[in-house]
């Protein structure tokens, strides 16, 4: 029986089987967020499912990990500016407090979030967000992931 993908999300996307890969980049995969209750939350995943943490990795690559950060962010920034009025800014964070391999999340914010939550971390957010069926990832986000991989695209040719 097959594995799901999201028990090997790294394996997954080296054999092309993630299906929230948006693009694969220099020292990772872009993947959109398995939750949308932040529309255009997107991860950052290693290439190397057995690495634990940024400093696993040698210098290089360690650095073309965070420019792959940056442009992901990047890329979620100029999507969200154009598809969401009340967009802020992104939140870009490396925490490996639960997934053991090195990974890095971007999120949106927004004006709308609830004034308790919308300066402050993103995990202050209700845990029913991440749960929620109406913020899971479905055919509802099509464009908004073909925008973020499209503006990848842009920003890799610096056009």
């Amino acid at each position: 029986m097959p594995t799901d993908w999201r028990t090997d999300r790294i394996g997954a996307a080296l054999r092309g089987e993630n299906p929230t890969v948006l693009r694969r980049l220099t020292a990772g995969f872009a993947v959109i967020g398995d939750v949308q209750f932040l529309p255009g939350y997107s991860v950052l995943l290693v290439d190397e499912p057995h690495v634990r943490r940024l400093s696993d990795l040698p210098r290089g690559k360690r650095l073309s990990f965070l420019s792959d950060m940056d442009r992901l962010g990047e890329a979620v920034e100029h999507v969200c500016q154009r598809l969401a009025p009340a967009f802020r800014r992104v939140d870009l964070e490396i925490l490996g407090n639960t997934d053991p391999f090195l990974h890095a999340h971007v999120w949106p914010r927004y004006a709308w979030e609830p004034a308790e939550v919308r300066d402050k971390p993103v995990w202050l957010h209700p845990r029913t967000r991440w749960t929620d069926e109406r913020f899971a990832l479905g055919p509802r986000h099509d464009v908004l992931r073909a925008a973020i991989g499209s503006e990848l695209d842009r920003l890799r040719t610096g056009t």
